[in-house]
């Protein structure tokens, strides 16, 4: 059974920082491309970072700068460290895993920048 647990969001200020984390299970981690999106009301669903097998990443540019993504393969875990944020960073984030096995998204965490 795969399962991706998003963890990690809550409130925060403007200017703030927090870490999300996605565990995964199920899935060949370690070869699938891994990334965080993430979606407000009445508006799709957007990449917000990506990392690939080979630890390649790419970001939004509304990210570039503030938000990190990174992976542990030994803890089939990914990481979005995001710095400095915003209140329109303000969303539901999702993990997302994508593979030959298929794709899978998390529950989804809400961030909340607000002061």
């Amino acid at each position: 059974q795969v399962q991706l647990v998003d963890t990690g969001g809550g409130l925060v200020q403007p200017g703030g920082s927090l870490r999300l984390s996605c565990a995964a299970s199920g899935i060949p981690f370690s070869i699938y491309v891994m990334g965080w999106y993430r979606q407000t009301p009445g508006k799709q669903r957007e990449l917000v970072a990506r990392i690939n097998s080979d630890g390649k990443t790419n970001y939004a540019d509304s990210v570039k700068g503030r938000f990190t993504i990174s992976r542990d393969n030994t803890k089939n875990t990914v990481y979005l460290q995001m710095n400095s944020l915003k209140p329109e960073d303000t969303a539901v984030y999702y993990c997302n895993g994508a593979g030959y096995k298929g794709g899978y998204w998390g529950q989804g965490t809400q961030v909340t920048v607000s002061s």
